[in-house]
């Protein structure tokens, strides 16, 4: 094989892309740009809109199908609708803030590119309390316009149904946000994007679609959670004691969830843990060489 020959197989070979580098657990220099203070502001009016239309959707669903009140099953969106309007949201807002705050609007989406070293731990918390407030403020607002019709129809919270123990709602957002956040991870790999690069692949809309798919599964089960923002800004405003002592299962599921979907995508899909052997092994060779 002749030297063009190889340096051509090479070039075929070799990478085509570049992972960013790990991000520094510390890095305290964020707290000086405006960068960063715009991506938590993004991240706080994007969660802020996300609870603000899909609580009123649940809401409107409950009472136009409240026989009580003449409503009836065809009145309504129905659960698909329901399914729809978190899905679409995700894909609209993820699609606007992407390019500001890489458009999480989740803890659980946040926690899970913290594990892998995809943001610091000073933007993780920032982000996490942001969307926390920011899901607290748009629930209130619809408390507000909705004030009667959010406390007869349960104002959106995220409860474990009746007929199904603890162990079946913390396994529904277990996988629930594991499907969510390896979607994350799988629509914004930087080896799928370059060897994809033929195809114009839009992220924003499988993540959506991924939460689609999963409020189709759970919203019988857990009214579907896998963002704990979400649940907990609903039971904040709704303020009752089974909203609260349900609260947990919509912390641990979703946490738990994202960061197994982390350890699948980083260690076993993208092979970290044999590059980072490899990266070991080689430093030792060079030391004994």
């Amino acid at each position: 094989m002749t030297k063009d020959e190889l340096t051509e197989e090479e070039s075929l070979s070799g990478k085509d892309y570049l992972d960013p580098p790990p991000v520094k657990m510390f890095e305290v220099r964020e707290l000086k740009k405006w960068s960063f203070y715009r991506a938590v502001i993004a991240e706080f009016i994007a969660t802020f809109l996300f609870l603000y239309v899909t609580v009123l959707t649940v809401i409107g669903f409950k009472s136009q199908t409240d026989i009580n009140a003449g409503g009836g099953a065809c009145a309504s969106v129905g659960l698909l609708g329901i399914s729809w309007a978190f899905g679409g949201m995700i894909f609209i807002l993820v699609y606007c803030t992407a390019g500001i705050s890489g458009g999480h609007i989740n803890p659980a989406v946040t926690f899970g590119l913290f594990l892998a070293s995809k943001v610091s731990l000073v933007r993780a918390v920032s982000y996490m309390v942001a969307q926390c407030l920011g899901a607290t403020c748009g629930v209130g607002l619809v408390k507000v316009f909705q004030s009667t019709y959010y406390n007869r129809y349960g104002g959106g919270a995220n409860m474990l149904a009746d007929g199904y123990n603890v162990g079946v709602g913390v396994g529904a957002e277990i996988i629930g946000t594991f499907v969510l956040v390896y979607t994350v991870f799988s629509a914004t790999d930087p080896k799928r994007n370059a060897r994809d690069s033929h195809i114009p692949v839009l992220a924003p809309l499988p993540i959506g679609f991924s939460v689609f798919m999963v409020h189709l599964a759970t919203i019988p089960i857990t009214g579907t959670g896998i963002n704990p923002a979400r649940s907990f800004g609903a039971a904040v405003i709704y303020n009752k004691q089974k909203a609260w002592d349900d609260q947990w299962i919509f912390w641990v599921g979703p946490f738990v969830g994202a960061a197994i979907a982390a350890f699948y995508h980083q260690f076993v899909l993208r092979a970290g843990a044999m590059k980072a052997y490899g990266s070991v092994r080689s430093q030792l060779h060079e030391l004994h060489a």
